[in-house]
């Protein structure tokens, strides 16, 4: 007998808990844009995702495309900038956002899935009223905060078994188009579905500690203090602050992993190990 066929059947065997763990289960994943624009990869997360709907997971995926709205607006020769991370969006900037990332990117993703035998389809927050906003800050423009996540459109498909790829663009309070950063956009999501997971597929391997060491697993208080001391910065606070509401509004917990390393999705919910980092909710007394 081949070595390399048991040991493949070895690894099947040993995800058996964790696939009963996550039967039926909500997993929401945040995909960042520098993965999108790599066809490769992309068609290596859309296998992973349909693998996961497969096997009785609820997949849920919010995307971003900062890449593709540089270019696109490169193109136009449209001038733009970021206050804190977020994307100062006027009103010639939110059309090419949307159009960007409610087609463009939205679409190759939609495909992507339905290519690998998947049944996917492409929504926006302002479809069915899924997300509803506060503008975020006037300095900003067209830039919006969920101030309320109707999930109803999402458990209707999840009931036909189809997969929702979601654009992070949702309604003012005026009916107009506002740009929400995905990360935020995933988080009030996840915490609408309560969901089991939320992953956020990023750059970098996880949170690091003190010692630059990768933390495999932290809680609300570790997370919290990492962040007044310093230890946390950056760009890993907005991810970290997500991870933390969305715990707050009832998510059971949140990885933030490396989206670049093959297979991350699969690694993280289906081996002892995982992928990155997991943050989970502090411990009550009593459990």
């Amino acid at each position: 007998m081949n070595p390399d066929w048991i040991a493949s059947a070895k690894t099947l065997a040993s995800a058996l808990p964790f696939l009963q763990r996550y039967s039926n289960a909500i997993v929401v994943i945040k995909l960042g844009g520098h993965a999108i624009g790599n066809q490769t990869a992309l068609a290596s997360f859309a296998k992973d995702i349909v693998l996961l709907r497969h096997v009785g997971v609820n997949p849920v995926i919010l995307h971003g495309g900062g890449p593709m709205i540089n270019s696109m607006l490169e193109q136009l020769n449209i001038r733009t900038g970021f206050v804190n991370g977020l994307r100062v969006t006027d009103a010639d900037t939110i059309k090419i956002v949307e159009m960007v990332l409610s087609g463009t990117v939205n679409k190759s993703i939609v495909q992507a899935i339905c290519q690998q035998g998947g049944k996917a389809i492409g929504l926006s927050g302002k479809d069915a009223t899924l997300i509803k906003c506060t503008r975020a800050d006037p300095d900003l423009g067209f830039v919006g905060y969920p101030e309320s996540v109707d999930p109803t459109i999402v458990h209707n498909l999840f009931e036909k078994e189809v997969i929702p790829v979601i654009a992070p663009i949702g309604a003012g309070q005026q009916g107009e188009t506002l740009n929400i950063n995905g990360d935020i956009a995933a988080g009030a999501i996840a915490a609408a579905l309560k969901a089991d997971r939320l992953l956020l597929l990023t750059d970098v391997s996880g949170v690091r500690g003190e010692n630059d060491n990768l933390q495999f697993e932290l809680n609300v208080t570790q997370i919290e203090e990492l962040i007044s001391s310093g230890v946390i910065s950056d760009g890993m606070i907005p991810k970290t602050t997500t991870a933390l509401k969305a715990l707050t509004g009832g998510v059971k917990a949140v990885a933030i992993l490396d989206g670049r390393v093959p297979h991350a999705v699969l690694l993280e919910l289906f081996t002892e190990h995982g992928a990155g980092t997991l943050i989970r909710p502090d411990k009550q007394e009593g459990t």
